[in-house]
């Protein structure tokens, strides 16, 4: 029952914040300041899943100014969990089927975001020079999930090397982003605990060359897990004493 409440309650706010956002977002289409603007609305859902969000984010992340943030894709808890970690003129990669979703679609190509085709090799590729190319001309940041799909409980993934192509290319920094553990969040119950997202210092990528975009994805990769398993150690820790 109380999953079905919740879906109920999820259901309802989005197509309203979807409906309204578009119409929003009419008057200045296309605007990367939307993106945070509405990520952090959708983040807001956090308290209706019975979640104790922690968020730590440094007071300085906001001079950063146009970055490459990187984070870990665990489920569609995300949507709730590391939108509230988005920062100004920042914008995300998503799939270019993501368009066709009723009301979501077509807030999510308003508000700015850039869509793919990850079907073609030859367009994804391409990809990486118009994300470099946006980060230039409209000093935008960009948010991409380097495992590149969800890892649904199996840890942190291996990392896809095109976020790190395009932040060598425009020679911007990475800044991880790390939740800890979604995937034990469970519709049914009432408080599914405590879920932290702490965004680490911003990498220099100008250390390194095209030729060693590997290692500087394994470094990333590296740091991230460790920050992971620190940040399910602490929950579990908090989880047990609520």
């Amino acid at each position: 029952m109380l999953a079905i409440i919740r879906g109920i309650i999820v259901i309802l706010y989005t197509i309203l914040l979807c409906f309204f956002g578009c119409i929003y977002c009419l008057f200045s289409p296309r605007d990367p300041r939307h993106v945070m603007t509405f990520g952090h609305a959708f983040g807001r859902l956090h308290k209706v899943f019975g979640i104790k969000f922690v968020e730590r984010i440094p007071a300085e992340a906001r001079q950063y100014g146009p970055s490459i943030y990187i984070g870990n894709h665990q489920n569609n808890y995300d949507m709730i969990t590391m939108s509230n970690a988005v920062q100004p003129r920042t914008v995300t990669v998503g799939k270019k089927n993501l368009v066709f979703i009723p009301l979501f679609g077509q807030l999510y190509w308003l508000t700015g975001n850039i869509l793919i085709d990850r079907e073609n090799r030859s367009k994804a590729h391409g990809t990486i020079s118009q994300v470099v190319s946006q980060i230039k001309k409209n000093c935008i940041s960009v948010w991409m999930f380097p495992e590149g799909t969800r890892s649904r409980g199996r840890g942190l993934l291996p990392f896809k090397t095109g976020a790190f192509h395009a932040a060598i290319a425009a020679g911007v920094p990475i800044v991880p982003v790390c939740a800890s553990s979604t995937h034990k969040i469970k519709p049914n119950r009432w408080n599914n605990g405590t879920v932290i997202v702490e965004m680490l210092p911003p990498i220099d990528t100008s250390k390194y060359s095209k030729e060693q975009v590997r290692k500087l994805a394994e470094h990333c990769q590296q740091m991230m897990q460790a920050k992971i398993e620190e940040l399910n150690k602490e929950v579990e820790e908090l989880n047990k004493l609520s």
